[in-house]
């Protein structure tokens, strides 16, 4: 009687974490190796002074994706999702206008009374081509495996040539072709900004963004924090017998014959199995450890990445009012700062940033009486930008704005306070140059532009995470593995 096959996994994120899920219940002995003390990646938890926060990814779309995953292992969804309404509010400097997104059209036009004339017409046509790109799409690009470039030239081929003038657009172009007022095109292109690319260089396929956001499937979160969503997969993984090494980091590995053969941790023990994955950065690490010509830090910093995250935690004592669930506070300058926010080598003046109060809808993040604010402004990576120790000046900046705007003087009620800067990103999770989202998604990196998920040379090899196909977002992570699952259960089956 043989043995189950052993899957050996390095790092402990989402993509991980779902892998291991569908690859236990798929009869394969699975085992993660984690360097942080706790799972979960950038989808992780900081509890402090009495106060809960969600480190990284806050909200999320797609959430049929969570749905198909615990169904296809036959479990309930382990944690309770939350719509959001509305989506998010808008905060613009100069304007006494707070902008609150619903998905409901009508709502949502109300909002931009005065302001962008007929909206409602005008979005629904703008979500019609948006909603033809997501679908004519997904499963010709986003939710498929490709073994070559030409498979994906073939498979991108089968999309309707209508979308072909949107690859030669951009972004914001398109939105130009649909609407008047600068408000309304700034809003509809934070998706792409806060996303880590501006929507001046992005293509106007990205546009089908919105129309996840605003129709198709909304946006949310989960109660009791994000990192439920982690917790609920730790114990079922638990069911499985899936162990989980914290505090070790891998340094090496070892090849042979076309496969992995070993990884070794900081204290020189060494790992073996019969099949690997790795939710590092795939660009990254086929440098730093295969040595590969295609990924040397020269070629790397070439590469396009996503902007690097500064993220300040706070417990605050007081209500503030002036403030809801997920806000985006703005300046007056948005063509020129998102221009200049990729090539700037000091912290940006009158930022940009993305402020999640946990506690306006999960009181049990705060104590009694007080907030939970974490805030998210998008800066240049390290590549751009090395050193952030004028880090505390845009703490500052940020704190003082953003008691301008809420009327309440945040500084003098702060209990606790955690700052991540991009090193300290870079540093705990690994992001190559401290790119929040990894990889972007030009043209030129999608699909079998990007990182495969099967290795190129090593057979028992495999990907998943934002750098790998087929992208960044915790829904497009979890897709990706499905993608690496569908792999493995062909070319590795367990006995």
């Amino acid at each position: 009687m043989g043995k189950n096959k052993e899957v050996l996994i390095v790092g402990a994120g989402l993509g991980s974490l779902a892998s291991a899920l569908r690859l236990s219940y798929s009869g394969y002995k699975v085992k993660i190796i984690e360097k942080q003390s706790i799972a979960g990646g950038r989808l992780n938890v900081i509890k402090q002074d009495g106060f809960t926060f969600d480190v990284g990814p806050s909200f999320f779309s797609m959430s049929y994706e969570f749905v198909e995953l615990f169904k296809s292992i036959g479990e309930p969804i382990p944690f309770e999702l939350n719509e959001l309404n509305p989506l998010y509010t808008v905060n613009i400097a100069g304007s006494n206008r707070v902008f609150q997104i619903y998905k409901d059209l009508d709502r949502l036009a109300e909002e931009f009374k005065g302001i962008e004339n007929d909206l409602e017409s005008k979005i629904r046509k703008y979500l019609k081509g948006a909603k033809e790109i997501f679908h004519d799409t997904e499963y010709k690009v986003v939710k498929k495996n490709f073994d070559s470039i030409l498979g994906f030239i073939l498979s991108m081929a089968t999309v309707p040539m209508k979308h072909l003038p949107k690859l030669f657009r951009t972004f914001w172009q398109e939105l130009e072709r649909h609407f008047e007022s600068e408000e309304v095109k700034i809003i509809f292109s934070l998706v792409a900004f806060f996303l880590g690319a501006t929507p001046f260089n992005t293509p106007s396929v990205y546009n089908l963004l919105n129309y996840t956001e605003l129709e198709h499937d909304g946006y949310w979160n989960v109660k009791g924090g994000m990192y439920k969503i982690v917790e609920g997969i730790l114990g079922l993984l638990d069911k499985k017998g899936v162990e989980i090494i914290y505090n070790t980091e891998i340094t090496s590995v070892s090849h042979r014959n076309g496969e992995l053969t070993s990884l070794q941790d900081s204290n020189g023990y060494e790992y073996k199995a019969d099949v690997y994955i790795v939710n590092a950065d795939a660009a990254w690490f086929r440098g730093k450890f295969l040595k590969r010509a295609k990924y040397t830090e020269e070629k790397l910093d070439k590469m396009e990445w996503t902007l690097a995250p500064f993220t300040i935690y706070l417990g605050v004592n007081g209500k503030i009012p002036g403030i809801h669930h997920h806000n985006y506070f703005l300046g007056d300058n948005f063509r020129d700062y998102a221009d200049t926010i990729f090539r700037s080598t000091v912290a940006p003046k009158k930022p940009y940033y993305y402020v999640n109060v946990a506690s306006k809808s999960n009181p049990e993040c705060a104590p009694e009486g007080c907030e939970n604010l974490f805030i998210l402004c998008p800066v240049p990576d390290l590549r751009i930008k090395p050193n952030w120790n004028d880090g505390e000046e845009l703490v500052n900046e940020i704190l003082d704005d953003l008691s301008e705007r809420v009327k309440f003087d945040i500084k003098n009620n702060i209990l606790t306070k955690v700052v991540y800067t991009p090193e300290k990103w870079r540093d705990m999770f690994n992001l190559y140059k401290g790119s929040g989202l990894g990889l972007a998604h030009g043209l030129n990196q999608i699909g079998a532009f990007r990182p495969s998920n099967k290795d190129e040379e090593l057979n028992n090899l495999y990907y998943v995470g934002a750098s790998t196909t087929p992208g960044t977002g915790l829904p497009i992570v979890v897709i990706g593995s499905k993608l690496i699952h569908e792999r493995i259960i062909h070319e590795h089956p367990t006995i």
